[in-house]
């Protein structure tokens, strides 16, 4: 079965309307037989019913003559037995020779098989009669007043009339349940559509809680379909709350580590044990922000607008110069815009936004002449690329590798750990990112920051 099959068959719509239209189908089909039959025995009935009454009429009205000849007193009240080939005929003999026959006969006589009717009793046969039409019919012997052998007395009438009335019957039937069956299925759809919208509803609500734009589900749902909400709800409550207590737990580690290794930096006398103290600090950095950037990754309900991140860094940073931090690397002021759209949104903490954007913004601060620019894009796969471009001396592209490797300073001139972009790059992949490094349009080093963007 192909892929789309098995996506079909395995859809619960697909499944409620196909065994509703199953059920439908033979549920009328059975219906539709059993009505049929019935008519077809009603009709039948009525048609036996009528050829007696045929019969009663012409024994009443059969009488010997004074030669001892069967004659009728009257015409049978049908018109049909005078109208040649009309497909409903009479007639009465001793044997099997008949003396009076209706006009209908024309020159033909129904050929009846040899039978022995006791006298008032009715048989029943079935003949080829005039234009070799299937005929069914109905015989009594009778022994008339002064007669000495009975009289065989048959009526007959063409059988396609009882197959053309059930015919049209069964046209009719077929139809309406027909209709009756799409009618139904109409009403089969609507009501799976009805039933299954608290299911639509709580997908949309699902991918509003993995884009972040909701925190919980709704409580306005049916009562099958709630327990599941707050089943959820309490799932979600509970990474929540394991997320937010590993990180505090995390964070006081860090902080009882870095406080003793402060005291060790003060305390220390050697150049060596300072530079240790000051790797050991790095590295606690380093791994704080890759548990905090695992902890995040595709926690639900988590996402982070890019704008109001890079918008609130830039503003901090360019204030940040005015305070004896200095500008770029011509010593001027560097000014820092940011062009990123409201609607690209970072599917992750605004802490770890904000600690990587604030790597990328600070190295280029520092390397810059006079401007940095802020942008992002949408990219192939869900995600979103951050791009910080300056206007500075750039990077050879033979050199991009090292600058990312934890510890490693391109310059010793300027202030800093040298572990930011390695920082930047292993928080990005945690989340399914990269960073990547090229040459800037506007005459430096551009960084992408590739991340998973929220969906929309």
């Amino acid at each position: 079965m192909s892929g789309g099959g098995r996506r079909l068959t395995g859809s619960l719509r697909f499944r409620l309307l196909a065994g509703a239209a199953v059920w439908i189908a033979l549920a009328l089909a059975l219906a539709g037989l059993v009505l049929s039959g019935l008519f077809r025995d009603h009709v039948a009935r009525r048609f036996e019913a009528e050829l007696t009454n045929h019969l009663d009429q012409l024994a009443a009205l059969t009488e010997l003559g004074a030669d001892g000849v069967p004659l009728l007193r009257q015409p049978l009240s049908d018109p049909r037995f005078r109208r040649p080939l009309s497909g409903l005929y009479w007639q009465v003999g001793p044997g099997d020779t008949p003396a009076l026959r209706s006009r209908s006969l024309w020159d033909e006589a129904l050929a009846l098989p040899p039978d022995e009717v006791a006298d008032g009793d009715i048989h029943r046969h079935s003949v080829v009669g005039p234009a070799g039409r299937q005929l069914s019919v109905l015989e009594r012997a009778v022994t008339l007043p002064n007669g000495t052998a009975p009289l065989r007395m048959a009526v007959a009438q063409d059988e396609s009339e009882l197959r053309a009335v059930v015919a049209d019957f069964n046209r009719v039937l077929w139809l309406s349940l027909g209709a009756l069956a799409l009618a139904l299925i109409a009403a089969a759809v609507v009501q799976v559509s009805v039933g299954l919208r608290p299911l639509v509803r709580l997908r949309a609500e699902l991918a509003a809680v993995r884009a972040g734009r909701r925190k919980r589900f709704g409580g306005d749902s049916p009562r099958e379909v709630q327990p599941l909400l707050d089943d959820l709800n309490a799932l979600l409550d509970h990474s929540e709350e394991v997320v937010v207590r590993a990180r505090l737990q995390a964070g006081n580690l860090a902080h009882a580590l870095k406080t003793n290794l402060a005291v060790l930096a003060n305390e220390a006398e050697g150049e060596a044990t300072v530079r240790r103290v000051a790797e050991m600090r790095r590295h606690i950095d380093h791994h704080m922000a890759r548990a905090r950037a695992a902890a995040a990754r595709g926690l639900p309900g988590v996402a982070t607008p890019v704008a109001d991140s890079a918008g609130a860094l830039a503003r901090v940073l360019e204030k940040l110069q005015g305070g004896g931090r200095g500008g770029g690397q011509g010593g001027g002021r560097v000014t820092v815009t940011v062009r990123v759209p409201r609607e690209h949104v970072f599917a992750g903490e605004r802490e770890d936004l904000d600690e990587m954007l604030g790597n990328l913004l600070d190295n280029a601060m520092k390397w810059a002449g006079s401007r940095v620019e802020v942008a992002s894009r949408l990219e192939a796969g869900g995600m979103l690329a951050v791009v910080v471009d300056d206007d500075g001396p750039g990077l050879p592209a033979d050199r991009r590798d090292a600058v990312l490797a934890p510890g490693v300073r391109l310059d010793e001139s300027t202030p800093g750990s040298g572990l930011g972009l390695a920082v930047v790059r292993d928080v990005a992949r945690l989340y399914g990112g990269d960073l990547r490094l090229g040459d800037s349009p506007v005459g430096g080093l551009r960084v992408e920051l590739v991340l998973p963007a929220a969906a929309s």
